[in-house]
């Protein structure tokens, strides 16, 4: 069945029985005369956010989402029809997202699905967005199994976009980039690499595995820890007594037990790589400043002024919220902005048209001036584009300054704010 309005009505009358909450609505701007220029009322967007009431990462998506929609609205809508915005929680749970995506497509008809955070809620979604035909453009997960099926079958999973993070293949070559940028300069001739073991993680290990050494760097401990870690002291036994520089990480879950037990303990190694934990603006009070002196790479910081945009969202979400964002609210704030764009130009939101307006747009967002995704001849198609002219990470260390924490970019160089230090019990 072909997408548009005959699918709609289908769908009207299967939906019935599964129709879910009403939709939260961003109001502003008219809906008087211009809204009737794009056929089928409201712009309607969908987001998947896991605990978007407590969870900052959730938090972020839903808020900039609705950031988004306000700040179109307030200009007017999209060529004149309201945004409005309901939000869903995954609970990151596969099994809820899946009920949560179905009350968005198939109840609430929604144009657009963003949002979702971990890899196993994204992979539990991807028949369904090829069964609904709805675009669905990712703002969290990383896992490059996603946009392998819109390469093994593109006109099935077409529909599905991811606006970022860079997938977790690019995340490890970007941290094989760092080391070869900056390791010299921070002293880091040997480092242990410690991943923990979840699905996202995965293509970064099998990135990291050889290139470091490549690179002439020596890493006598490559090892993936068990999801549920939380007493590192055995592993970071291992780490000491291979005296190496540094333990080069990848955490999300596991990521404060990890460096609250580094800082406490002291360790004779230093600290940095991927730990999405630190990420958050608020997480040196989180951490009682456990966080000082460790790195990790991420798409954007407040002050980092990467595009014309970045600055200006961060201070509005922040005006909005009382608090600044983690990186999936900086990629969902682009993801409406930029699908707006696309249904501008298309000048429709049927999915089948507004496609090839985003396969072939350019668009500056708040992480990259050049947001592209890769051709459906590509290996990822429909991924973000990797690279220094298109989403480029930044890496930050965090600092004391004025008795209070702060994330000072150190790479890339045209954006850092001072240069890395090595803890002070490092001799």
């Amino acid at each position: 069945m072909a997408a548009g309005i005959d699918r709609r009505r289908f769908l009207r009358f299967a939906g019935a029985g599964v129709a879910g909450t009403s939709v939260a609505g961003c109001m502003g701007g008219s809906q008087s005369s211009s809204s009737k220029k794009l056929q089928g009322g409201p712009l309607k967007i969908g987001v998947l956010a896991p605990e978007p009431g407590n969870n900052p990462i959730g938090a972020s998506i839903a808020n900039s989402a609705k950031l988004a929609a306000k700040q179109l609205n307030d200009d007017g809508g999209v060529l004149g029809a309201n945004v409005e915005v309901s939000v869903k929680d995954t609970k990151e749970d596969p099994a809820t997202g899946k009920r949560k995506y179905q009350e968005l497509t198939v109840g609430e008809q929604v144009d657009l699905t963003t949002g979702v955070f971990t890899s196993e809620v994204q992979m539990n979604l991807m028949s369904s967005i090829a069964q609904q035909q709805t675009l669905h453009m990712s703002t969290g997960a990383a896992t490059p199994e996603a946009t392998r099926k819109v390469a093994q079958n593109y006109d099935r999973f077409k529909y599905y976009f991811r606006v970022g993070p860079v997938n977790s293949h690019y995340l490890g070559q970007n941290m094989v980039d760092f080391a070869k940028a900056n390791f010299e300069s921070m002293g880091w001739k040997s480092v242990a690499i410690l991943a923990e073991d979840y699905k996202w993680t995965e293509p970064i290990s099998k990135a990291l595995t050889g290139s470091l050494s490549q690179a002439g760097i020596d890493v006598p401990i490559n090892k993936r820890y068990a999801g549920g870690t939380q007493n590192f002291s055995p592993i970071y036994d291992q780490v000491a007594n291979a005296g190496v520089d540094a333990a080069y990480v990848v955490m999300a879950h596991t990521g404060t037990s990890a460096v609250v037990q580094w800082h406490k303990q002291k360790r004779p190694f230093e600290f940095g790589g991927i730990h999405v934990p630190m990420q958050l603006p608020s997480y040196y009070k989180a951490v009682n400043g456990a966080c000082r002196y460790a790195v990790t790479q991420n798409s954007a910081t407040p002050t980092s002024k990467i595009t014309k945009k970045t600055v200006p969202y961060a201070n509005a979400y922040q005006k909005a919220n009382g608090k600044y964002p983690v990186y999936t609210g900086y990629i969902t704030f682009d993801a409406v902005k930029m699908y707006a764009e696309a249904v501008k130009q298309a000048k429709s939101k049927e999915a089948g048209k507004v496609i090839p307006k985003l396969e072939n747009m350019s668009y500056t967002g708040t992480t990259t001036s050049s947001l592209e995704y890769y051709g459906k001849d590509h290996e990822y198609p429909h991924d973000v584009k990797y690279g220094k002219k298109y989403a480029w990470p930044v890496w930050l260390q965090w600092r004391e300054t004025g008795g209070s924490g702060s994330q000072e970019v150190i790479w890339p160089e045209n954006l850092a704010s001072t240069k890395y230090q090595a803890p002070p019990w490092i001799n």
